[in-house]
């Protein structure tokens, strides 16, 4: 079995590429999907960031996300303490889910901060999505609808799209959706021949 790992700053088209190689048959893992759900589930996450952030950022079991975004990415050393609580119980998780999808050629894991987190050491390759950032910044617009400003704050906090593109194994183009599917298409293809 290989693994994958799909990465990308905000708005580059992550979701969209992994919607497309799921429909191709593969399973993808959704680190982002999963962190917010242990979040909100998992006793050592909610110990930790109740400790961090106090008692009040969790409602009725729930994380307020608007509240916890907006110190953390005010401010990088709360971000940072709050991957480090998050990211070691999403990687355990990843390795059973891996583990349960033993009889797949290729498995992805799709992860915004791949490299940041140190989740790259989970996967055989990476793939970074690439889109240029004004393209970025209007998709999260319409998706999210935040400011511009708001956009690039964000941005701001992730790895910068060049050195993603260069830490990457390969690299997708994120501009027109045609061509996307050419591109993972090609992907698969020489993923399953490695």
């Amino acid at each position: 079995m290989l693994r994958v790992g799909i990465t990308g700053g905000i708005g580059s088209g992550k979701s969209t590429v992994c919607q497309i190689v799921e429909a191709m048959g593969y399973p993808v893992y959704s680190a982002d999907h999963w962190a917010r759900e242990l979040t909100n589930t998992n006793p050592t996450i909610v110990d930790g960031v109740k400790q961090l952030f106090g008692e009040n950022v969790y409602t009725n079991n729930e994380l307020n996300r608007k509240q916890v975004g907006q110190m953390v990415f005010a401010d990088k050393l709360l971000l940072q303490q709050l991957n480090a609580i998050i990211h070691p119980v999403v990687a355990n998780h990843f390795e059973q889910w891996v583990r349960a999808r033993s009889r797949h050629r290729l498995v992805f894991k799709e992860a915004a901060i791949l490299f940041e987190s140190g989740a790259y050491k989970q996967v055989d390759k990476t793939v970074a999505v690439w889109a240029p950032d004004e393209l970025r910044v209007q998709r999260v617009v319409n998706r999210d609808g935040i400011t511009p400003g708001e956009v690039r704050q964000r941005m701001a906090n992730q790895m910068q799209q060049d050195e993603l593109v260069k830490r990457a194994d390969f690299v997708i183009n994120n501009v027109d959706n045609e061509l996307l599917t050419t591109q993972l298409v090609r992907l698969i293809d020489n993923l399953l021949r490695l």
